[in-house]
């Protein structure tokens, strides 16, 4: 029992964390139809904000502090950097999809090696609270503490992102941009800037993402972002492109199963995966939901 309860936990950790870097790719297609293959160096820049900023921080605030502060600091930072981004590169390209994906892509690899000259291509552990490393028990097994806050933070983002989308005005703004964006300029409306806007966020909780998963794996390296940008398309891809309550639900669905399969055998979770995304194809092509949601 014990053992179905860790692996349940740390599964929903795992689609957590994929949940979070899925959702700003998922935000960004679904709303200003731009696939950004930048989006895994944005989590690996965010996670490696978050540990220059608790080196710094940790003698003077506190390890929790420190932490807390990172995490303000490492979406900040990166939704800065998305905006950037998108205002010098991407938005004189909206009608030129390959385009798009070329200078993403590229965006991608170039902060993939900045990371590298940067902070050297090694590994670094990423340093935590006590409390965030301890473990709880439940139900016998010992969890730690990390998995339950990345669960929670998933969780917030999923309702703020809905909030966002059908409850503000900003959020209706860039849906009626989405699908109208001609009809949406001639009412006097700034579309650019709520496209702007949009991708920051979508930086912002790749961002997030990134010091929820340098806490989940313990350590970072210039290549954290883009083994996990893999599954994240995944997710995405299963959902349906767009869908944010679809890559939550791909998320849970993938995480428990790369987690039981990768513990009942060392090579059936990807495989799993993988497999799931064929069915997903073939049964299904648009997703579990495939519409902005």
């Amino acid at each position: 029992m014990s053992t179905i309860v860790l692996l349940t936990l740390t599964g929903l950790a795992l689609a957590a964390m994929y949940f979070l870097l899925a959702a700003g790719l998922s935000l960004i297609f679904g709303l200003m139809d731009v696939l950004n293959f930048a989006h895994g160096a944005f989590f690996t820049w965010g996670a490696y904000v978050a540990w220059w900023t608790v080196g710094r921080a940790a003698d003077v605030l506190g390890p929790t502090g420190a932490f807390l502060l990172a995490l303000v600091a490492a979406t900040l930072a990166v939704a800065a950097l998305a905006a950037a981004v998108e205002i010098g590169l991407l938005r004189p390209l909206y009608r030129r999809p390959i385009y798009q994906v070329l200078v993403t892509l590229g965006i991608g690899l170039a902060l993939s090696q900045l990371t590298s000259v940067i902070w050297r291509p090694d590994a670094r552990p990423f340093p935590q609270p006590d409390w965030l490393v301890a473990t709880s028990t439940v139900f016998g097994a010992r969890v730690p503490n990390n998995r339950f806050l990345l669960i929670a933070a998933a969780l917030a983002v999923l309702g703020g992102l809905l909030l966002f989308l059908r409850r503000t005005r900003y959020g209706l703004i860039v849906r009626a941009g989405a699908e109208n964006r001609e009809m949406v300029q001639a009412l006097g409306i700034d579309v650019d800037r709520a496209f702007t806007l949009v991708f920051a966020l979508g930086g912002a909780l790749a961002g997030l993402g990134g010091v929820f998963g340098a806490a989940y794996f313990g350590s970072i390296n210039p290549n954290f972002g883009s083994v996990n940008l893999i599954f994240a398309f995944i997710v995405v891809v299963i959902g349906g492109l767009g869908s944010v309550t679809g890559s939550a639900l791909a998320a849970v669905v993938i995480g428990l199963a790369q987690q039981f399969g990768n513990y009942y055998t060392s090579w059936a979770g990807d495989f799993v995966v993988v497999l799931l995304l064929a069915v997903v194809l073939l049964v299904r092509p648009r997703g579990l939901l495939g519409t902005l949601q």
